[in-house]
């Protein structure tokens, strides 16, 4: 696995994470679902594309 791809994933988890414990604490936030939404597609894309070797 590319390191662009490694580090888009730990950073995709992270936000899942931070936004999980954020909705369980303060409610929900559809704005922050949106944003990890992105950049989910975005990690996709990474990988669709080989990233960076």
């Amino acid at each position: 696995m590319p390191t662009s791809a490694k580090t888009m994933t730990v950073c995709t988890v992270a936000c899942l994470v931070v936004i999980s414990a954020y909705s369980v604490a303060l409610g929900a936030n559809g704005w922050l679902w949106f944003a990890w939404v992105v950049l989910g597609l975005a990690t996709v894309g990474v990988f669709a594309t080989g990233g960076q070797r």
